[in-house]
């Protein structure tokens, strides 16, 4: 189905019946649709560039944007985005679902999925953590979202035993088997944590479930000392998601994409080399007490048309 068939579809449909029956409804196929990473021509036939909400969650309470969607939903749109990577929050609340699932119709722009972050690692919380991934799975399902990016966290002070690390992956596995279910494709999420000392957290993970897709963070794998296009080379066979931005050789995050020293020109020639086929998060991040030099949507827009031209 291209963009054009699922607008269509999106135009006709009611979206008041979010609760019920929506894998076999207009509104829900229409919503999938434009997520898919066939429904644009963009190697970019390939890949979808789309934005996570960090640089607006970090200005509100707890990073929680359920009160702030209208203003992300037209600034992607505004920047010529494919669609949106959330935080979780606003998935655990039926009414935010619905607000979206307006959004979304509204805008033609679809949720493509979320990003989450809970002690996986911690057997005492894996109900939990299974209860509330249960209910966002179902928000997820009825706005056709189909990704989400897990980020394991990890004890104050100390490395984990091999036993978290067997505790972990099992909530991983289990996590992906209930996204699974509702149409929901997992994969890890790094920061810096998960990737140094030689990749123990990561490479523990992967010990134990070599199949796991990922979903790389470039800028944090360079702040961890990991070079992104030998970890991209590497694994690229499990590679699914990006997040993306840049920063300058002093290690400070530039305002947008393009700005800063990060080689984008060789990360674009490397995805082309290994085929990457998935999706592409812009994910502006800004140091404490940074003054923005111009409105959000227009470094959004900026960096797009940089990470574009990375792909030849």
């Amino acid at each position: 189905m291209n963009r054009r068939q699922a607008l269509s579809l999106l135009g006709g449909a009611s979206l008041a019946g979010l609760g019920l029956g929506l894998s076999a409804s207009p509104s829900f196929a229409a919503m999938r649709a434009l997520s898919s990473s066939d429904a644009k021509p963009n190697i970019l036939n390939n890949i979808n560039i789309g934005m996570h909400v960090w640089v607006y969650a970090k200005h509100e309470p707890s990073f929680d944007v359920s009160n702030i969607l209208p203003t992300i939903w037209s600034d992607v749109k505004y920047a010529g985005l494919d669609g949106i990577e959330l935080m979780e929050h606003p998935l655990r609340r039926e009414d935010k679902t619905a607000e979206m699932a307006e959004l979304i119709a509204q805008h033609a722009l679809p949720l493509i999925g979320t990003s989450y972050g809970a002690h996986f690692w911690d057997a005492s919380k894996a109900n939990e953590i299974s209860e509330d991934l249960d209910n966002i799975f179902t928000n997820m399902q009825k706005l056709g979202a189909r990704t989400i990016g897990i980020s394991v966290k990890h004890p104050s002070g100390r490395a984990k035993t091999q036993e978290e690390f067997d505790a972990q992956a099992e909530l991983i596995l289990k996590a992906r088997e209930m996204g699974a279910a509702k149409g929901v494709v997992l994969n890890l999420h790094n920061h810096t944590y998960e990737v140094e000392n030689n990749l123990y957290d990561l490479g523990n993970t992967l010990k134990r479930i070599p199949d796991i897709k990922l979903g790389p963070d470039i800028n944090w794998l360079i702040r961890a000392g990991v070079e992104p296009n030998a970890f991209l080379e590497k694994y690229k066979d499990n590679l699914v998601f990006l997040h993306l931005r840049d920063q300058y050789a002093s290690g400070y995050w530039a305002e947008s994409i393009g700005e800063g020293d990060t080689d984008f020109e060789k990360i674009g020639d490397t995805l082309k080399r290994i085929k990457f086929k998935g999706d592409a998060m812009i994910e502006l991040a800004h140091e404490d007490g940074f003054e923005p030099t111009r409105p959000v949507r227009e470094s959004l827009r900026m960096s797009r048309e940089v990470f574009e031209a990375s792909l030849g």
